[in-house]
């Protein structure tokens, strides 16, 4: 009897701490998801009041109505997924790409002091540089071709990324590399096992950083060079604006703002996941 009712009693508390726990998560998922819807009918009430004002003409500036219904034809348009998978491969080769470039750049500027003399500046300064500038010479090198797209995403992207890695590993506590060489490691092990990890909050954010460069320098990419017979979506951005679309206009702008966010949503998680795993969580409660 007794031992049946410590088993009623351990299975109540048991759906306690299950609706909690179900109580905290709706309650952490609505403190996250608030803010922004808030921010998003903000945005879509002063958009509406704008058009109601007759600042322009509703052929220049359609309201919020009828955008979101312009988009949501265009999520039904086989057309749209498939501007939508040009878009994200280029983004994604172009921004592997230049992962890999400023690595490679990045480790060895960190740590070769002649190359920091003579490279620093110049990473800071390609850094600097308007993505647009490039296209000249990318057009010049490779024609109107999706390579010339590329060209300038890694070079718009790979500087961030590279200036991110320097950082961090800049910032590595001695101590760590202190006690890196008393457990034995040298070079490349040191590296691997110490110096990396360290840098690591740096680097994410030379990541960050490096995608949004890389998406400007894609959008810009896009809009000037025109590749026949393959859609994207800058592609469908400057039809639009041919033909004075301006509902189709505004909706491709959206679509662009929103995988901009998603994608910072997904590096935010990232350094949500590190801080965590280093303990530099300050939440309470």
């Amino acid at each position: 009897m007794a031992t049946d009712l410590s088993q009623h009693i351990a299975g109540l508390d048991a759906l306690e701490l299950s609706n909690r726990e179900r109580q905290s998560l709706a309650s952490r998922v609505w403190a996250r998801s608030w803010p922004m819807l808030s921010a998003i009918l903000l945005v879509l009430a002063v958009w509406e009041l704008v058009v109601l004002s007759g600042w322009r003409p509703e052929y220049v500036l359609p309201g919020p109505v009828t955008v979101l219904e312009d988009l949501w034809n265009r999520l039904g348009e086989a057309e749209f997924y498939e501007a939508l998978g040009v878009t994200m491969r280029r983004a994604i080769t172009g921004f592997a790409i230049a992962v890999l470039v400023g690595l490679v750049v990045g480790a060895a500027v960190s740590r070769i002091r002649p190359l920091r003399a003579a490279l620093g500046s110049l990473i800071t300064g390609l850094q600097t540089m308007p993505s647009i500038a490039w296209f000249p010479l990318a057009i010049l090198f490779f024609k109107l071709s999706e390579s010339a797209i590329l060209f300038v995403v890694v070079l718009g992207a790979a500087p961030s990324i590279a200036n991110g890695l320097i950082a961090g590993v800049d910032y590595t506590p001695p101590i760590l590399l202190r006690a890196g060489h008393i457990l034995g490691l040298r070079r490349l092990a040191l590296y691997r096992h110490v110096i990396l990890p360290a840098s690591l909050p740096s680097f994410l954010s030379g990541l960050k950083q490096g995608w949004a460069f890389a998406w400007r320098s894609l959008m810009a990419g896009e809009l000037l060079v025109i590749i026949a017979h393959q859609a994207s979506i800058g592609e469908q951005l400057d039809n639009a604006r041919e033909l004075s679309d301006a509902p189709g206009l505004l909706a491709t702008m959206i679509v662009i703002l929103v995988i901009g966010i998603v994608v910072d949503m997904c590096f935010g998680a990232a350094d949500n996941a590190l801080r965590r795993r280093w303990g530099l969580d300050q939440r309470v409660g």
